[in-house]
C-alpha cells in the first residue's frame, strides 16, 4: 500500500516538475524572442490595459526605446539557452508554439517578420526545426486565427492532416462551401490588435487596439451610411490577413528548401489552393457594403503571388513534390471569380490545357456518336459496388454518358436536367430519343432512362439512377416524331402502321408522367403553326390526342389546370377536314369522324371550356350514335367477321365515344356460340361437370388495330375476368384475341401475369385450371412479348416458385411438366446474365433437368454474346456452385470442348459418378427386380400397386422404369403396363425424372454388356427403341421430352446419340408431329381468321399426363413440348461431329421448327458457336430453317453462301452494302429534322425514315424498309427491326465459307480507306460542307495534310456510287457512321474475330509510313500523331482522315459494344504494337487503350493487366537501357502522366473521381515496380504511384497503408 502510495506520489511530482520545466523554458524563449524583437516584457504585459496614446506619448517613448540586439547573436544566445533545459524534444516544441505565435502577432511588422524568417533559418541550420511539425501546426494556427478575426463574415474553411488522413486523399477544392457566420461568441483573433506597418518604434509602443476593432456581425453593419470606423476595420483586418498569408507564404517556402513529409506537403498544397479559391471571400461583406467594384491591393497580390509561388514549387517537375494532377481536380480553374492578375490567370489557363489533354485520353474518338442502337437486346448492368446480385442485374448502364470536364463519363437527372437546349450533348440525347420512338426499344428501357416530368413527380420520389432524358428533351423528340409521320402521309404515302406504333409509345410516355402534357400541346402547336405551317392537312393530331384523353395526368390538366381553357382551344385547333381520296376506307372513316369524338369527350369532361367546342362536329356524333342502333339493333351483337371496310371504320369510331358498349359487343361475339358440357374422361368422377364456352373465330388483328386504347384497356380487363375468374371454361377463340391485343400494344396494355393476377385475386393462382391457362399463354403465345419486355428472369422466378412447390408431390404431372417446359424455354431464351434465384443465395431450386440446361445456356450465353459485366463474371463461380450443389451430371468430353474456358475450366474437375450409379444398380437389382416382377407381370394383383407406393423404399422406386425395361427382354407385352402407368402417376414429378434418367444409364450399360456376349449392335439398338416406343408412344407412361434430354445427355456413350436418332425417325413422332402441325394452324397465329380447334385432352397430352385432370387444353400438346428439345439435340449432334444426321433431323423437323418461339435467335446462335466447325452444306440447312422471305438479307449473299469455290472473298461492294444496310437501319440518325423548316417531301429532312430509300436498297425480300415500320407482332424474334437488322448482318457474316481473318482483313480495309473511297464516288452529290448534323463539330482550322500524312488510294472493288445517295448523308458524315457500324457489327461476333482485328489493327499502325521513316524530327511527328488522332468526324470535313484515325476510331467504336469478358482480349493489342520505340507510338498505343481502362474500374484484374501493358510500353521507350533513336525529355509525356493519376484515381474510387478518392493499395504496388525500370526524370514523375508512405502523398494519406506500412 505503501509503496503504490509513494510510486502515485512520484509521478505527481514529475508531472508537475515537467509542467514547470515546460513553463520555464516558454518564458526564456519568449522572452528571448522579444528581446530581439524589440518587444519588452513590460510593453507586452501593458499592451492590453493601455489607453490608446497621444501622438506626444509616442514621440516621448519612441525617444526612449532601447534598440535591440543585432541578428547575428541570437543563434549565440539561444543555443546557450538550450544548454539549461534537458528535454530538447520539449523545448523543439514549445520554441516552435511559441514561433506560431509570434508570427500571427507580428505579421504586420515587416522588420519584425524578418527576424522571425531569420530565426526560423538560423534554428534550421542547426537541424532544431522539425518542419514536418512546425508547418502544419502553423496553417491550423493561421486558420484559427482568421476564422476568429473573420468573425460576422465568411471564413475561410481549414483543415488538418487528421482530416487528410481520414480521406486517404486531399480534399478537393472544387467542393469546398462556405462556412457559416462565426458567432460573436467566438474568442477575439490576435489579429485585431495587429497594426498596419509603421515605424518600429510606432509599432512597438502602439497599445491593444483590440477594444475597437473587435469583430463585428454582419448583422451589425448597416451597408446604408456605413460608419467609416466600420470600414477601416474591414481593412485592418483584411491587411492584417494578407500579410500574415504573405509571412506563412515566405516560411513555407523556407521549409520546402528541406525534405518534407509528403503528408505535409499534401496539407501545405491543400492550404495554398483553398486560399486561392476563397481568396475574395473577405473581400465580399467589403464589397457589398460600399456597392461598388474594388480594386486589388497591394498585400492581396503579395500573399496571391507567394501562395502561388509555393503552389509552383510543389508541382514543379524537378521535384514532383505534389503531382500536377492534384491541381487538375482541384476545380481551382472554376473559381467564379478570376482575380485580375496574370501570374494566377496564367496557372489556370496551364491547368485547363493540361487538363484537357488528360481528359481527350479518357475519351473515345467519335465518342459523341457512341448511342444505343437497339440493335441488340444485351443488357448493360450498371456495376455499383455493395450491391446485391439481384439488384445489379435490375440496374444499366446508361443508354449514353455526358463527358464531364475530366473525361469521365457521367449521367443522371441532375446531371440531364443542366444540359442546354441546341448544344452537341442535347442534339445527343435526342438523337438517342428519336432512334428509340423509331426503334421502339421495350418499355422497361424507356422507365429506366426517362425523368418525369416536374408538373407530375412527388416531393418523396427519389431520383432515377440512369435516367438521363428530361421531360423537354422527350417532349421535343415526340413532337420532330409527329412532324415526320405528317411529311410522310403528306407524301401520299400509307403509313398508318406508323402511326399505330407511334401511338403506343405515346400512350406509354403520356402515362408514365414523362411528358408535361400542357407543355406539350403549346410546342406543338407552336411548331405546327411557325416553325412547320401548311404541314398539318389531316386529322392524325387529333387522332393521337384522343387516344390519351382519358390518361389521369391529360384528364387533370383539362379540368383542374389554370391554362386549361387555352390548352382546350389549341387542341381543338388542330382539327383538320379529312380529304382521303376513299372515303370508305377505314382509317379515312375513323379521322373523318375523330374530331367530333374529341369534341365530344371534352364536352363531358368540364363545363367551362365548351363555348370553345365545335357545334357542327357535336352534332356529327349523332351520326356515330344513329349508325351504332342501326347495326346493334339494341341487342348490342356483331358479326365480326363480315364487316366491311365502312362497318370497320365506324366500329372504330365507336370506340372512342361508347368503349363500354363496344366492349361489350366484342365480350358477346366470343361468347355468342354458347357452352356446351365437356364430356367427362375415364379416369373423372362423371358428377364433375365443366362447361366449355364454344368456338367461334377470333377478332382478326386489322380490325382489333384500330380500337382506341380506352377500348383496348376495357377488353383486357374484362377478358381477364372471363378468362381467370369465369365459371366457364373460355373458348380458344377469347384467349387468342386475348393475347392479340396484348401484341398489338406492347408498351400500353403488357402485364406480367403472375404477379399481375396475384394483385387481382391472390387465390386466383391456387385454381388449377387458371395456373395451366397462364402457363399455356405465356409458354405458347407470350414467350417472345416477355422477352421483349426484359421480363424472361421475374417469369423464370415465378414458375420456379411453381415448380419448386410440385416436384416432391404426389400426382400433379401435368402443371409440373407444362411450367418445367415453359421453364426450358425462358432459360434457352436468356442471351444476358442471370442469377438462378432470385436472393442469390442457396442451391437453386430448379429441377436436375433446369440445372442441366441452365449449364448449356451459360455455355451458349458466354460464347456467343459475352458476359456484360464485371460483377456478373464475380458471381458465376457462386452460380455454378448453386447448380452443381443439386446436380450429379457430368458433361462429355465433346461437350466440354465446346464449352468456353470460363465453364470448361470449372467443369472438367467434376467427377463422373455414373460408374457408382451402376453399382448401385447392380447392388439393388435383384431386389428391384423381385419387386418389379410382383408389380408389373402380367398377372399381377392390382392391390399391390398401393402397396408397392406405400412401402417401397424410395432409393428403390427411382429403379422402377430400369427394372420393367429389364424385364421387357425386347417384348413390351411381357409386362403389365396398367400397373406401371398406376405407379408412375402416383410418383412425384422429380421421381418420375430420376427414374428416367436412371433407366437410361441402365439401358445404355446393358446394351455394353449385351455386346460382349456377342449380340449384335443393331439388333440391341432396335429393340431398345421398341421398348421406349411401348413407354412413350404406346401406353403415354413418360414425357418423350425428358426421355430424349436425358439421352442426350449421355453423348458420352457411343450409342445415346443413335438411340436419340432412332427415336426421332420413328413415323409415331413424325406423324404426332405433322398431326400437330395440321391442328395448330399457321405458326403466325395472329394471322389465322378461321376458328381453332381444341384437342382432345388425352390425345393432346397422352395418358400420364391427362389422367384424372379434365381442364382442356388450348394450345398445349405432347409434339409442342419437343420446340426446345430438338434444337439441343442438333447442338450435341454436332458436338458429336455427327453432322450427317444433324443436317437429316433439320430437314426433317423444319417445318415443325417454324412454330419455335425463338428459332431467328436459334439460327443466329448456333452459327455463332460453333463458328469455324461447320461444314457449309448443315449451315445453308440452318438457315432454311428460317422463313428466308422474310429475313432482309443481302441480295448477293445466297449466290455467295452457295459459291462453288469458297475460298474466293465476296468484293469489298458486299461488306460495304452489309455496313450501309446498318447505317440505314441500326445507327441512330445524324440529321435533325426538327431543326428544318422545309415542307418538302420527308426524304430530304429524314435521313432513316422507311420511305425514303431509292429503290437501289441493300435488302431484299418483302421485309425490307420500303414496306415502313414494323409492328412488334411481326418481328417478335429478335424483338425489333433494328436488331434484325444487325443480327441477319451477323448471320451472313458467319455462314459466309471464308475465314474470320479474311472478312476482318475486309471490313478494315474499307474503314480505312472510306473518306477518300466515298469523296470519289460521290461525284458531287454533296458538298463537302452541305448538309453538316448538329452532331458534328467543326473541324479545327490549320490543318496540315502534311502532317496529317499522304493521302490512302480508294479501296478497290467498291462501286459506290449510290452508297452516299442511299444513304441520305454527306459523304462525310456517312464515312464516320461506316465506322461506327463495322465496331458494332465485329462486336457482336465471335471472338475469333476479335483477334483477327487487333492484328489487323495493329498492323496497319505499325505500317504507317511517317511512323517507320526513320528522318522525321521529333516535332513532325508529333504534329503527324496529333493529326492522325483528330476524331473521324473532325478530320472528314477537311478531307485529312488517316488510316490511323480511322483505325482507332474504328476500335473505339467495337470496344464501347463489346460485354466487359470479351474487354480481355483488348490487351492482345498491346502486345501486337510492342516494342513501342518512339513517343508517337506510345501516343498511339495510350490512346487506344486509354479509353478502355475507365470501363475496367470495377474489373480490376483486367484493369491491372492493361495497366500493367501500358506502364511496360512507357518503359520501352523510357526505361533506363532505352536507347531511343531520337532522345526525348520527360516533359514530353506529361498528360501521359496526368492521365495515369487520373485513372488510377476512377478505378480506386470505382467511378467518377471525388474528394476522398484513393488509389488501391494493389495498383499504387504496380506502379511502383513498373517505375524502377525507367528513367529518374520519368521516375520521379510517378513517384506519388507508389505504396511509400516516404514518397508518395497517396500512400501517406491511405488509410490502410498508414495503418500497414510494410
Amino acid at each position: 500500500m505503501d509503496q503504490t502510495h509513494g510510486s502515485v506520489a512520484a509521478a505527481a511530482a514529475a508531472t508537475n516538475s515537467r509542467n514547470y520545466q515546460y513553463q520555464s523554458a516558454r518564458g526564456a524563449i519568449t522572452d528571448l524572442f522579444n528581446l530581439y524583437l524589440g518587444r519588452s516584457s513590460r510593453q507586452k504585459a501593458d499592451d492590453s490595459i493601455r489607453e490608446p496614446p497621444n501622438k506626444t506619448q509616442k514621440r516621448v517613448l519612441a525617444l526612449n526605446r532601447e534598440l535591440p540586439p543585432r541578428n547575428e547573436k541570437f543563434l549565440l544566445d539561444f543555443e546557450q539557452l538550450l544548454t539549461q533545459f534537458g528535454d530538447q524534444d520539449q523545448l523543439r516544441s514549445v520554441t516552435e508554439s511559441v514561433l506560431i505565435s509570434l508570427v500571427i502577432l507580428c505579421c504586420s511588422h515587416a522588420p519584425r517578420s524578418e527576424f522571425i524568417l531569420f530565426a526560423l533559418r538560423s534554428l534550421c541550420s542547426i537541424g532544431f526545426i522539425n518542419w514536418d511539425t512546425l508547418l502544419p501546426s502553423l496553417l491550423s494556427s493561421v486558420s484559427s486565427a482568421e476564422a476568429a478575426a473573420g468573425q460576422g463574415s465568411q471564413a475561410v474553411p481549414s483543415v488538418s492532416s487528421t482530416s487528410l488522413s481520414q480521406s486517404g486523399m486531399m480534399p478537393s477544392t472544387s467542393v469546398i462551401t462556405n462556412t457559416s457566420n462565426f458567432q460573436s461568441t467566438n474568442p477575439v483573433s490576435t489579429l485585431t490588435s495587429v497594426h498596419v506597418i509603421g515605424s518600429p518604434a510606432q509599432s512597438a509602443i502602439e497599445p491593444s487596439s483590440g477594444a475597437t476593432l473587435s469583430p463585428v456581425k454582419s448583422s451589425d453593419i448597416s451597408c446604408n451610411g456605413q460608419p467609416s470606423t466600420t470600414r477601416m476595420n474591414f481593412s485592418i483586418r483584411d491587411n492584417a490577413i494578407s500579410n500574415l498569408r504573405q509571412l506563412c507564404c515566405k516560411i513555407i517556402l523556407t521549409g520546402l528548401e528541406c525534405n518534407l513529409k509528403p503528408v505535409t506537403q499534401a496539407e501545405i498544397f491543400y492550404h495554398m489552393l483553398n486560399w486561392l479559391v476563397n481568396w475574395d471571400q473577405r473581400q465580399q461583406g467589403n464589397e457589398e457594403c460600399d456597392g461598388k467594384s474594388w480594386r486589388l491591393d497591394k498585400g492581396l497580390i503579395e500573399w496571391l503571388h507567394s501562395c502561388l509561388d509555393v503552389i509552383w514549387l510543389l508541382v514543379e517537375e524537378d521535384k514532383c513534390r505534389v503531382p500536377f494532377y492534384e491541381l487538375l481536380r482541384s476545380g481551382l480553374q472554376f473559381i467564379e471569380n478570376i482575380p485580375d492578375d496574370e501570374a494566377l490567370f496564367t496557372l489556370i489557363l496551364e491547368i485547363h490545357r493540361r487538363r484537357d489533354m488528360m481528359a481527350m485520353h479518357m475519351q473515345m474518338l467519335d465518342q459523341h456518336l457512341h448511342c444505343p442502337t437497339f440493335g441488340t437486346h444485351r443488357i448493360l448492368s450498371q456495376t455499383t459496388p455493395s450491391v446485391s446480385v439481384e439488384a445489379v442485374a435490375n440496374l444499366r448502364y446508361s443508354p449514353i454518358t455526358y463527358p464531364s470536364v475530366l473525361g469521365e463519363p457521367l449521367h443522371g437527372e441532375d446531371l440531364a436536367a443542366s444540359i442546354q437546349r441546341s448544344s452537341l450533348d442535347w442534339e445527343r440525347a435526342l438523337r438517342c430519343i428519336r432512334h428509340a420512338i423509331h426503334s421502339t426499344p421495350s418499355p422497361d428501357w424507356w422507365k429506366r432512362v426517362l425523368v418525369v416530368a416536374p408538373c407530375y413527380r412527388g416531393s418523396a420520389q427519389l431520383p432515377t439512377p440512369g435516367a438521363v432524358f428530361t421531360s423537354d428533351m422527350i417532349c421535343e423528340a415526340t413532337i420532330d416524331r409527329i412532324v415526320e409521320l405528317l411529311k410522310l402521309t403528306n407524301s401520299e404515302i400509307n403509313c398508318w402502321q406508323e402511326w399505330l406504333v407511334f401511338s403506343d409509345i405515346f400512350f406509354f410516355l403520356m402515362k408514365s408522367g414523362c411528358i408535361d402534357f400542357v407543355d406539350f400541346v403549346d410546342k406543338l402547336g407552336s411548331r405546327l403553326t411557325e416553325s412547320d405551317h401548311h404541314i398539318l392537312n389531316t386529322n392524325h393530331v387529333t387522332w393521337l390526342l384522343a387516344e390519351i384523353i382519358r390518361v389521369e395526368h391529360v384528364m387533370a390538366a383539362l379540368n383542374n389546370d389554370s391554362r386549361k381553357v387555352e390548352t382546350t382551344r389549341k387542341i381543338l385547333s388542330f382539327h383538320r377536314e379529312d380529304r382521303s381520296s376513299d372515303p370508305n376506307n377505314p382509317q379515312s372513316i375513323l379521322l373523318d369522324f375523330i374530331s367530333s369524338c374529341q369534341n365530344l369527350r371534352i364536352w363531358s369532361l368540364n363545363t367551362s371550356t365548351r363555348e370553345y367546342l365545335n357545334n357542327e362536329q357535336l352534332q356529327k356524333g349523332k351520326q356515330i350514335d344513329e349508325w351504332w342502333r342501326q347495326v346493334s339493333k339494341g341487342e348490342r351483337m356483331m358479326d365480326y367477321m363480315n364487316m366491311d371496310d365502312r362497318s370497320i371504320g365506324m366500329f372504330w369510331v365507336v370506340s372512342y365515344t361508347m368503349a363500354q358498349p363496344a366492349c361489350e359487343t366484342v365480350i358477346n361475339w366470343l361468347s355468342s356460340a354458347g357452352v356446351a358440357e365437356l364430356s367427362p374422361g375415364a379416369n373423372v368422377q362423371p358428377n364433375d361437370r365443366l362447361m366449355v364456352m364454344r368456338e367461334v373465330s377470333p377478332l382478326p388483328i386489322s380490325l382489333l388495330s384500330g380500337f382506341s386504347m380506352n377500348l383496348c384497356l376495357k377488353l383486357v380487363f374484362q377478358m381477364e375476368e372471363s378468362l381467370f375468374t369465369g365459371q366457364v371454361v373460355p373458348s380458344i377463340a377469347m384467349v387468342e384475341t386475348y393475347t392479340r391485343l396484348l401484341l398489338i400494344a406492347p408498351h400500353s396494355l403488357f402485364r406480367s401475369h403472375f404477379s399481375h393476377l396475384a394483385q387481382r385475386n391472390a387465390s386466383l393462382l391456387s385454381k388449377p385450371g387458371v395456373t395451366l391457362l397462364v402457363l399455356e399463354i405465356v409458354n405458347y403465345r407470350l414467350l417472345p412479348l416477355y422477352r421483349y419486355q426484359g421480363k424472361c428472369k421475374t417469369l423464370m422466378y415465378d414458375v420456379t416458385k411453381i415448380i419448386s412447390a410440385l416436384k416432391g408431390k404426389r400426382g400433379d404431372h401435368r402443371v409440373f411438366r407444362l411450367a418445367e417446359n415453359l421453364c426450358i424455354n425462358l432459360i434457352l431464351s436468356l442471351r444476358d446474365f442471370f442469377s438462378v434465384k432470385r436472393e442469390g443465395k442457396g442451391p437453386t431450386e430448379f429441377t436436375e433437368t433446369l440445372n442441366r440446361i441452365t449449364v448449356i445456356t451459360l455455355a451458349i450465353t458466354i460464347k456467343t454474346r459475352g458476359i456484360a459485366d464485371a460483377d456478373h463474371l464475380l458471381y458465376l463461380q457462386t452460380m455454378l456452385d448453386q447448380i452443381l450443389a443439386t446436380s450429379q451430371h457430368t458433361w462429355s468430353e465433346k461437350t466440354l470442348r465446346y464449352f468456353p474456358s470460363l465453364l470448361r475450366d470449372v467443369l472438367m474437375g467434376r467427377a463422373d459418378k455414373r460408374g457408382l450409379a451402376i453399382q448401385a444398380w447392380q447392388q439393388a437389382e435383384t431386389t428391384v427386380l423381385n419387386q418389379c416382377t410382383q408389380l408389373l407381370s402380367p398377372s399381377a394383383d392390382p392391390n399391390y400397386v398401393m402397396t408397392y407406393i406405400s412401402h417401397s423404399f424410395p432409393q428403390h422406386r427411382q429403379y422402377l422404369c430400369a427394372g420393367a425395361w429389364i424385364l421387357m427382354q425386347g417384348h413390351p407385352e411381357n409386362i403389365n403396363s396398367g400397373n406401371l402407368a398406376r405407379v408412375l402417376r402416383e410418383f412425384s414429378p422429380e421421381e418420375v425424372t430420376s427414374n428416367i434418367y436412371t433407366m437410361v444409364d441402365v439401358l445404355l450399360h446393358h446394351i455394353h454388356m449385351e455386346l460382349q456376349h456377342a449380340h449384335l449392335l443393331q439388333d440391341l439398338l432396335l429393340k431398345t427403341c421398341a421398348n421406349l416406343a411401348f413407354f412413350v408412344w404406346s401406353h403415354e407412361l413418360i414425357p418423350l421430352d425428358i426421355l430424349l434430354l436425358a439421352l442426350i445427355d449421355r453423348d458420352d456413350d457411343p450409342h445415346a446419340l443413335h438411340i436419340v436418332i432412332s427415336l426421332l425417325d420413328r413415323q409415331e413422332l413424325q406423324q404426332r408431329v405433322k398431326l400437330y402441325c395440321l391442328s395448330r394452324g399457321p405458326p403466325e397465329h395472329w394471322l389465322y381468321t378461321g376458328m381453332f380447334k381444341r384437342n382432345d385432352l388425352q390425345k393432346a397430352l397422352g395418358n400420364h399426363l391427362s389422367w384424372k385432370d379434365r381442364y382442356p387444353t388450348f394450345f398445349d400438346d405432347i409434339a409442342a413440348r419437343l420446340l426446345p428439345v430438338i434444337p439441343l439435340i442438333v447442338y450435341r449432334l454436332i458436338e458429336n461431329d455427327a453432322t450427317e444426321p444433324a443436317d437429316r433431323i433439320l430437314a426433317m423437323y423444319s417445318p415443325f421448327l417454324a412454330y419455335h418461339p425463338l428459332r431467328f435467335t436459334f439460327v443466329r446462335d448456333i452459327l455463332a458457336y460453333f463458328y469455324g466447325h461447320l461444314p457449309g452444306k448443315l449451315i445453308v440447312r440452318i438457315l432454311n430453317v428460317l422463313d428466308l422471305s422474310k429475313i432482309p438479307f443481302s441480295e448477293s449473299f445466297p449466290q455467295h453462301i452457295g459459291s462453288s469455290n469458297p475460298a474466293i472473298c465476296p468484293p469489298l461492294e458486299y461488306f460495304a452494302t452489309l455496313l450501309l444496310a446498318l447505317v440505314n437501319n441500326v445507327i441512330p440518325p445524324l440529321n435533325s429534322n426538327s431543326r428544318s423548316g422545309s415542307t418538302g417531301d420527308a426524304s430530304n429532312n429524314s435521313v432513316r425514315g422507311p420511305h425514303n430509300k431509292t429503290p437501289a436498297t441493300p435488302q431484299s425480300g418483302p421485309a425490307n424498309a420500303s414496306e415502313g415500320q414494323k409492328a412488334f407482332y411481326q418481328i417478335q424474334d429478335p424483338g425489333t427491326y433494328t436488331q434484325l437488322v444487325l443480327e441477319t448482318a451477323v448471320i451472313e457474316i458467319l455462314s459466309l465459307p471464308i475465314s474470320a481473318s479474311q472478312i476482318v482483313s475486309s471490313l478494315v480495309q474499307i474503314i480505312v480507306n472510306i473518306q477518300p473511297t466515298l469523296i470519289q464516288s460521290s461525284n458531287g452529290l454533296h458538298g463537302a460542307s452541305s448538309g453538316q448534323g448538329s452532331v458534328l463539330p467543326t473541324s479545327p482550322s490549320g490543318g496540315s495534310t502534311d502532317s496529317a500524312g499522304r493521302s490512302t488510294p480508294s479501296a478497290s472493288g467498291i462501286n459506290t456510287s449510290s452508297f452516299v445517295s442511299r444513304s441520305g448523308y454527306t459523304c462525310q458524315q456517312l464515312s464516320c457512321l461506316f465506322i461506327q457500324a463495322c465496331g458494332l457489327l465485329l462486336a457482336q461476333l465471335p471472338p475469333e474475330f476479335h483477334s483477327q482485328l487487333y492484328l489487323e489493327a495493329s498492323r496497319i499502325i505499325k505500317e504507317t509510313w511517317w511512323l517507320t521513316d526513320g528522318n522525321r524530327s521529333l516535332g513532325e511527328l508529333d504534329s503527324a500523331v496529333s493529326y492522325a488522332l483528330l476524331d473521324p468526324t473532325w478530320a472528314s470535313q477537311d478531307n485529312t482522315s488517316t488510316a490511323i484515325g480511322n483505325t482507332v476510331a474504328l476500335l473505339h467504336s467495337f470496344f464501347s459494344s463489346l460485354p466487359q469478358e470479351w474487354l480481355e482480349g483488348t490487351q492482345v493489342i498491346i502486345k501486337h504494337l510492342r516494342p513501342v520505340t518512339s513517343v508517337a507510338m506510345l501516343r498511339i498505343t495510350f490512346r487506344i487503350m486509354g479509353p478502355l481502362l475507365p470501363r475496367l474500374a470495377n474489373s480490376h484484374n483486367l484493369f491491372n493487366k492493361i495497366l500493367s501493358l501500358l506502364l511496360n510500353t512507357l518503359v520501352d521507350v523510357f526505361g533506363k537501357n532505352s536507347q531511343p533513336l531520337v532522345p526525348v525529355d520527360a516533359s514530353e509525356i506529361t498528360d501521359l502522366i496526368d492521365y495515369l493519376h487520373h485513372v488510377i484515381h476512377y478505378e480506386g474510387q470505382g467511378g467518377p473521381v471525388q474528394a476522398t478518392s484513393k488509389p488501391r493499395p494493389e495498383v499504387l504496388a504496380l506502379c511502383g515496380r513498373a517505375a524502377e525500370s525507367l528513367r529518374p526524370d520519368v521516375q520521379h514523375l510517378l513517384s506519388h504511384l507508389k505504396p511509400d508512405i516516404s514518397t508518395s502523398i497517396y500512400a501517406a494519406t491511405h488509410p490502410k497503408l498508414v495503418q500497414n506500412p510494410s
